[in-house]
Order: C-alpha cells, then structure tokens, then sequence
C-alpha cells in the first residue's frame, strides 16, 4: 500500500505538469474548435447545440498518439476509466462514470459489436484495433430512448469514413518495438462528389508480458482486422451505404485469482476470437429534402472458444437487427424524428458436467419518437419517449429530454440532460449453464448531467464543467444463481476539461474527474479511481517536427474485498518528423516513468517500453 508521501509525489509530479503546460501558453490566435457530432441525435448536429455530454477523438489526435488498441484512446477522456488483467489482449474493464462496460453500447460503423454469449452483454474492447480509424465518439448518460438496451451509462461510437478526400489515396502504417511488439496496416481511400469508399487491413502482435504478477511467462497476443466502409449518391434523394468487419484473434492469459489466492501462471490459457459483421442500407429524402428516411439491417456472427484451462469450451453467438429512422422539419424550429428496430440474438453455450449444449435466443423491439426544438436562437431542446417489448420480459418504456443555451457575448453554454435507460437480461443470465433465471427483469436507470461550457479567446480555449448523477436499480447478480436484487446502484461526480490551442504550433487539453461510485450496499464499487486526471500535449517546434505527450493518473482505487491499489502517474511520450507532408518517421515511448503498478489486483502492467514507426500516405 502506498504511502502518504507517495500519493503527495504523484500530486505534485501531476501539478508540475500542470503548471509546465501553463508557461508554455502565448497568445492565442482564433481557432474554430466546434465540431459536428453524431450520436446525441443520431444525425449530425452541431457540439455546441447538443445538451448531452459527448467527447470526439478525432483523426489527427489518433494520429499524433499512433497507440494500436482503439480504446487506449478513450482513457485521457474525463469520466472513462481502464482497468486491465495483464498486458495488451487482456480482457479489460472499461467504465464511463463509474459505470461498468455492460452498461456501454458500442458501435462500429453503425454496428453493434457486443458479445451475445457473455455473462452480461459486452463489448471486448481488447479486439478493437487503431488502424483505420477516423473517429471515436463517447456519449455519456443513459441513451436507451434512442439507442435501446444497455446504453445505461452511454455510447462509444468508432467510424472509418470520415473526411475522405477526392481521389485514391494509400495509407501504409508499420511499428514495432519493446515485448517483442509489431503491427502494420494498408488503408486504401476513395473519395468522390458521389462516392466515399474506406478499406483497412490492419496486423498486430506482441509477446507480451506475464500477466500474473508472480508470473514470469509471456502472455502474447495476435490480432488481424479487415473492415470496409461505403457511401454512395445516386441521385439528391437516394444514397446507399454499407460496411464489413472481420476480426481474428487470440489472446493468452493466466489463471485467475480466487479468495486470497493471488493469479498465476498458465503457460496454456488462451483466449480465440472470430467476429464477421456487415450493415448495409439506403437513405432516402422526400419533400424537397424536409423528410428524411434512413433503413438499415446488419449482422454480427462470433465465435469465441477458451482452451488450456480445465474449462474449455466454444461458443457461437449471433445478433441480426433490422432499423428504421426517420426525421420531418416541421417549421424552422422544429424537427420530428422517430423510428423503429427489431433485433434478435442467439447464443449458444456449451455442454458441460452437468448440463448439454444450450441453443438460446430472444427478440426484443423497440419505437420512438424525439423532437428536437429551437424556440429561440441559441437554445436547443430535445425530449424523446421510446417503448420497448422483449420476448421474455415483456415491455419497458424510457425517455429523455436535453438542453442547451449558449450566451453569445460571453461565449458561455448551459447544457444538461436527463434519461432513463435499461440493461436486458443477457442470453447467458436468461438461460445459460451456471444458474440461469428465465424470470429476470431488465435493469432500470435514472440519469442526469448539468454543466457549464466557457469558450476564450475567440474559442482558442474552452473549459467545461459538468456535475453528474445516476442510479441503477433492480440489479442483476449471482449468489447460487442470477436473480433481482433489491437496492440502487450509485454513481455521482465532477468532470472537468480544457482544451487550449494555444498557436497553431500549441495545443494543450487537460481533464480531471472525481467519481463516486457504490452498489446496493453502499461498498465502493471497484476499479473505479475516485480522482483521475489527464492532460496531453501537442507542440510542432519546427516546421517537420511535432511532439507530442500525455500523462494520467489514478488515485484512490479499490479492488475486491476493499483492496487499496497503488496510485500511479502514467507518461507517454512521441516524436515525429516529418520528411514530406506525407510521410512520417517516429519514435514513441510508454510509461516513461517505469511505474510498478496495478490496475487489477495480482496482476502485472508493462512497464517502460520504446516503439518505432513509420505512416506514409500516397496517390497515384
């Protein structure tokens, strides 16, 4: 456990880092940071008109950070949190809020990418590779009215077709480095008046590290990624669009821990994961444009199977949804949309000592409406009710209303939100091997953000401010099986986030988060730092070089049984030169301060590593 000295060590180390960003600042120029933004609506909608809390990672800030996981982008955000058993491939934790994953929808191009045969409906992030990508959105707050079950806490939305420019472009992108690390990937981009087209191929693999903390074999890891990504216009009034995804990997881990047993090694654990999705649609606008129509099905088949470890076993999930969405300009001020969805998935489990292979499915399907309001300049407002019925449960019925006002004269902005959201009882819950409950309820959420924005200097900097609440009752757990339980989960805290873009050779972003977050029992809930602060910086000092670095750290953290983790301060740093504006050579380096720590009890983190790398982009 650490000492009170330490934890002064890590506050003051973050604090000069604080104040080094500080006199670097000069005088700021105009800079336009607003940005348009897809999921608090589900159509593009101005950031500065949107009064849900929503984060955008966008393609030159994945670029300048070059990490190869996607979700490693996410943990610099306020109010996300990662936690991992192992290395790179490990199957993590991640949080919004203090919220766990299997209250997170994601979505890949539109595609839903959680695991039907989990414990609980969730996303591995661990799959999801950099390469390719072009944006990451993060929607906080309980978004069920437009996104159904599981968006208790928010969603992740990551695309590969953003701003694609004329033309053919190539794009190639090879690293390696420490843990015997390497990965590369081809992009081939098409762009037109008509047409945007976006193709990734995309490799990685490490040995690894051990990931039992008294461990000393590697846990490697091997991932291969193809995804596709299209647009195109036949006419002013009709579009098509489409998108695939393929991800093969493995992954080795260790024995876990159990009571006051500590993980060890397993030098034969390994995780396999296959997964194929595709969405393809149309969009279709009538009225001179007023009313706008959007259809869509996709599919999401995997196959996952754990080998080595006593519990072998392969299983086959499937998910098959079918989407419309349609939106009607009444006047000036006022937007009508709604829509309608149909999903159905499948699960099969294993057969075990006691039981036979399980074949699983339900349906779920769900309407809404929502109307989003201008009444006067600079306010927007939304209220949205959606009504869900599930073939098991029965029916559910959610809403949510937002707002936003933005003062003109002295750039400041009011936004909140306020939603209800619902978890349905996963396929493995329902009916799988260990304790099933075909009688469950879903899980039900109560949630709200009130915030204030302040933009400087002609928006050179902006700050924000938000305070946010939100409670999750009729529970899900497991004693001898699942079952209801009785209390409310608790989640409430601060974020706080700058963005300054000091010169066009300066950018500095900075975010600090203070969550509390307790079950039906008032524990604490674990993984979940009470502070965590984080801050990046990016500084061209010459007309081919930029550096870029960020820092985070953790303080306050429990695991199980009360366990107090250590508090770290965490530093990446990259540099890049640039021959031509096309091409790239850099060197990067990870935890730079070689801190020994945890982020799940008994297991290990990789420590200080270096990386090489190279991006070139071409036409022909």
């Amino acid at each position: 456990m650490r000492s009170y000295r330490h934890r002064n060590s890590i506050l003051s180390s973050t604090t000069a880092l604080i104040l080094g960003f500080a006199t670097l600042t000069t005088q700021a120029e105009d800079f336009e940071l607003d940005t348009l933004v897809i999921t608090p609506s589900r159509t593009p909608t101005e950031a500065t008109k949107v009064g849900s809390t929503v984060e955008v990672i966008g393609r030159e800030e994945i670029e300048e950070q070059s990490l190869p996981l996607a979700v490693e982008y996410l943990d610099l955000l306020p109010g996300v949190n990662l936690s991992s058993p192992g290395g790179v491939g490990a199957e993590g934790s991640l949080s919004i809020r203090g919220a766990p994953r299997r209250y997170v929808k994601t979505l890949y191009n539109g595609i839903d990418i959680s695991d039907p045969t989990s414990t609980q409906v969730q996303t591995s992030y661990q799959y999801l590779l950099s390469g390719g990508l072009q944006s990451i959105e993060v929607l906080k707050g309980s978004q069920s009215t437009l996104y159904g079950s599981d968006a208790i806490a928010g969603v992740i939305s990551l695309s590969t077709l953003d701003d694609v420019e004329p033309g053919i472009t190539h794009i190639l992108h090879g690293e390696g480095g420490s843990h015997g690390s390497f990965g590369g990937s081809y992009g081939f981009r098409a762009g037109s008046e008509q047409s945007k087209l976006s193709i990734n191929a995309t490799g990685f693999r490490t040995d690894g590290i051990s990931a039992a903390a008294s461990g000393t074999e590697r846990d490697g890891y091997e991932n291969i990624t193809f995804d596709a990504n299209a647009e195109r216009a036949f006419s002013e009034v009709f579009s098509v669009f489409g998108s695939a995804l393929y991800i093969d990997a493995q992954a080795e881990f260790d024995n876990q821990g159990f009571g006051t047993l500590l993980p060890s090694d397993n030098p034969t654990a390994t995780n396999h994961s296959r997964q194929r999705a595709g969405r393809a649609g149309f969009n279709l606008d009538l009225m001179d444009g007023r009313f706008r129509n959007t259809v869509s099905v996709q599919a999401f088949d995997l196959e996952r199977s754990i080998t080595g470890t006593g519990f072998d076993g392969s299983y086959n999930g499937r998910r098959y949804k079918a989407d419309y969405q349609g939106a009607f300009d009444v006047n000036e001020w006022l937007v009508v949309q709604g829509g309608a969805d149909y999903e159905r998935q499948n699960a099969v489990f294993p057969a075990g000592l006691f039981n036979p292979e399980i074949d699983s499915s339900f349906w779920i399907a769900g309407v809404w409406g929502e109307a989003i309001a201008t009444p006067l300049e600079n306010l927007t407002l939304t209220a949205g009710i959606r009504q869900d019925e599930h073939s098991e449960f029965g029916g559910h019925t959610t809403y949510r209303a937002t707002a936003s006002y933005l003062f003109d004269q002295t750039g400041t902005r009011l936004h909140g939100s306020v939603g209800t959201g619902f978890r349905a009882p996963s396929l493995n819950e329902l009916f799988g091997p260990f304790g099933a409950n075909p009688n469950l309820r879903p899980e039900t959420s109560f949630g709200f953000d009130i915030g204030v924005e302040q933009r400087f200097w002609n928006g050179a900097a902006v700050a924000d401010l938000t305070y946010f609440q939100l409670e999750i009752d009729d529970l899900i757990g497991y004693t001898t099986h699942y079952q209801q339980i009785a209390g409310t989960s608790r989640q409430r805290g601060v974020e706080a986030s700058l963005r300054y873009a000091a010169t066009d050779w300066l950018v500095l972003t900075g975010a600090y988060t203070y969550t509390h977050s307790v079950d039906q029992n008032d524990v604490r809930l674990t993984r979940v730092p009470r502070h965590e602060i984080g801050l990046t910086a990016s500084v061209k000092p010459a007309e081919k070089w930029t550096i870029s670095a960020s820092a985070r750290t953790a303080m306050d953290t429990v695991d199980t049984g009360g366990f107090k983790l250590d508090d770290y301060l965490l530093v990446n740093a990259k540099i890049a030169y640039k021959p031509t504006e096309d091409t790239e050579l850099y060197v990067r380096a990870e935890n730079l301060l070689d801190q020994d720590y945890q982020t799940v009890r008994g297991y290990n983190t990789p420590g200080f590593g270096v990386f090489a790398g190279f991006r070139a982009k071409f036409a022909p």
